[in-house]
């Protein structure tokens, strides 16, 4: 079971869920089941970090239907087998976690050192408008690779928590 599971259910059983600051709502023309409350209960904060938008803008129910939907435009349209398709989709999810949670630096400043641009050294954008920059030092450049690796770290745990990974296999 899961958080995932328990609000599937909840739906199927005609409940409507919504979030009023730390607390769950629920509406339903018909009492649901009481197992289906009890799986409410037992993931509560779970399900409100799947419907609450995060920083990005967007919620866990939000990036589980992205990445539904490109998984199936990959297996339907492109016609890889479902693993790979869900293999394109991860990457896809990571990808657009990225753009979304931008690192940025201070204006004149290096990302990866701190400093100020130098005449021998000029800071280098990485990043785009409207986003803005992570300025790095030629220099700073080479530590890319690692901070790189730490970003996308970042990105697989935070879409962990939406039960979305790159081992996730189709219902």
């Amino acid at each position: 079971m899961s958080a995932v599971h328990a609000l599937k259910l909840a739906r199927a059983a005609g409940v409507r869920i919504g979030i009023d600051g730390d607390a769950l709502t629920l509406d339903a023309e018909v009492a649901p089941p009481s197992a289906v409350l009890d799986l409410l209960a037992l993931y509560k904060a779970q399900v409100i970090a799947l419907l609450r938008p995060g920083c990005d803008g967007w919620s866990g129910e939000d990036w589980r239907a992205y990445f539904d939907e490109r998984a199936g435009i990959a297996e339907f349209d492109g016609g890889l087998p479902r693993d790979q398709a869900e293999a394109r989709a991860f990457a896809c999810c990571v990808a657009e976690w990225l753009n979304r949670n931008p690192v940025r630096s201070p204006p004149g400043r290096c990302h990866g050192c701190g400093e100020a641009e130098h005449g021998h050294d000029p800071l280098l954008p990485f990043g785009t408008e409207p986003t803005g920059h992570a300025w790095l030092h030629s220099r700073c450049w080479p530590a890319w690779p690692a901070w790189n690796a730490c970003r996308k770290a970042d990105a697989i745990a935070a879409l962990s928590t939406f039960e979305i990974d790159e081992t996730r296999t189709s219902p």
